[in-house]
C-alpha cells in the first residue's frame, strides 16, 4: 500500500492510559505534514493503569479496522494492557479489512498475534507518543521519516552496528520487545516457517534477558525455525559487560548469523520493521522486502 498525503491515520489506545498533551501534540504534528487524524473513543479513558476497559479497547481496535476512511492504525503508546485483548479479537474481521497496524513495546503482543492469525504484515514502529516532539529536527524527525519510507517502500537495507556471528540466512522477519514476546509463551505464536528474529528491551537486568532468551530457546519450534538474530538495543541494563558477554555466549551457542542494529530500540532514533516481510541477513547487513516477494 501507499500512504498518501491527505489520508487518515487512526490513533488507538490499547495499553496504558494516555497523556492529553502528548496526543494533542502528536495529532498536530501529523496534521502539519498533511495527514488527517482520527482518535479512538477511549483515547483518554482511564481504568487503573489502563486506557479504559478491555471491552472499550477491543471495540476501538475493531472499529478502526472496519473504518474505510482510516488507512493506517497507529497505537498511542505502550506500557501494559495489549496482551489482555489477544484472545478476544475478531481476527477474521481484521483479515477482511487489511491495513497497516503499527506500534512496539507492549503492542508487540498484538503485532505478532495479528500476523499469526491473519498472515498480514504488521509494523514494529514508533507510536503516537514518538510523534509528539516539539521540534522538526534531530532524531525524532529521522524516526518519523523512516516510518513513512518503510510503509511506502518495498525494499530497504540496514548495515549492522555490530557483527557477532557472520553468515547468511533468510526467512520471515519476526520479533519485537523481548519481555512481551515471552509473555505469549503457552500460545501458538511462533512462525511455522524459517524466520529472522529481531528483539530489544528496556530496564531489564542481564540475568532476566538471559532467562527470557532461554525460555524461547527451550521451545523446539523456535530453535528449529530461527535462522538468524538481529539484536536491538537493551537499554537500562544493570551491567553492560555482562550483557556483552552474554550475547557473545549466545552467538557461540546458537551458531547462526547474528548482528546488532541499534535502531531497534526504546530510544529516540527508531527504525520501522515489517513483521512478516521477507528478510535476509548477509554477514553485516539486513535486507527486507516489504511484500510477499523474497529479497
Amino acid at each position: 500500500m501507499e500512504l498518501k498525503t491527505g489520508d487518515t491515520i487512526g490513533i488507538v489506545a490499547l495499553s496504558g492510559e494516555c497523556d492529553w498533551d502528548k496526543i494533542e501534540q502528536a495529532t498536530a504534528n501529523l496534521e502539519s505534514i498533511g495527514y488527517k487524524v482520527k482518535l479512538s473513543k477511549n483515547i483518554f479513558d482511564k481504568n487503573r493503569y489502563l486506557a479504559g476497559s478491555d471491552g472499550d479497547k477491543l471495540e476501538a481496535l475493531e472499529s478502526f479496522f472496519k473504518d474505510t476512511e482510516i488507512k493506517l492504525i497507529l497505537c498511542a503508546r505502550g506500557g501494559y494492557g495489549a496482551i489482555r485483548l489477544i484472545n478476544k479479537i475478531n481476527y477474521d474481521l481484521i483479515k477482511a479489512n487489511p491495513k497497516p497496524f503499527c506500534g512496539y513495546s507492549d503492542v508487540t503482543a498484538l503485532l505478532l498475534m495479528i500476523h499469526k492469525k491473519t498472515g498480514l504484515i504488521t509494523y514494529h514502529s514508533p507510536m503516537a507518543y514518538d510523534f509528539a516532539f516539539q521540534s522538526d529536527e534531530g532524531t525524532e524527525r529521522s524516526t518519523i521519516n523512516n516510518f513513512f519510507e518503510t510503509i511506502n517502500n518495498n525494499k530497504f537495507e540496514y548495515k549492522a552496528d555490530k557483527l557477532l556471528n557472520e553468515g547468511s540466512a533468510s526467512g520471515l522477519l519476526w520479533g519485537g520487545n523481548l519481555s512481551t514476546i515471552v509473555s505469549l509463551c503457552g500460545l501458538d505464536f511462533i512462525p511455522d516457517e524459517d524466520f529472522i528474529f529481531f528483539t530489544e528491551d528496556i530496564n531489564e537486568p542481564v540475568y532476566k534477558i538471559d532467562k527470557m532468551f532461554q525460555q524461547l530457546i527451550n521451545i523446539g519450534k523456535f530453535t528449529q525455525n530461527c535462522k538468524g538474530i538481529v539484536l536491538g538495543e537493551f537499554l537500562g541494563v544493570d551491567n553492560e559487560d555482562w550483557l556483552r558477554e552474554y550475547f557473545e555466549e549466545l552467538s557461540s551457542r546458537l551458531s547462526i548469523p547474528m548482528i546488532q542494529l541499534n535502531g531497534i530500540t526504546h530510544g529516540e532514533n527508531k527504525i520501522t520493521l515489517p513483521i512478516g516481510a521477507r528478510a535476509k541477513i548477509n554477514n553485516d547487513s539486513l535486507s527486507v522486502a516489504n511484500n510477499i516477494f523474497a529479497c
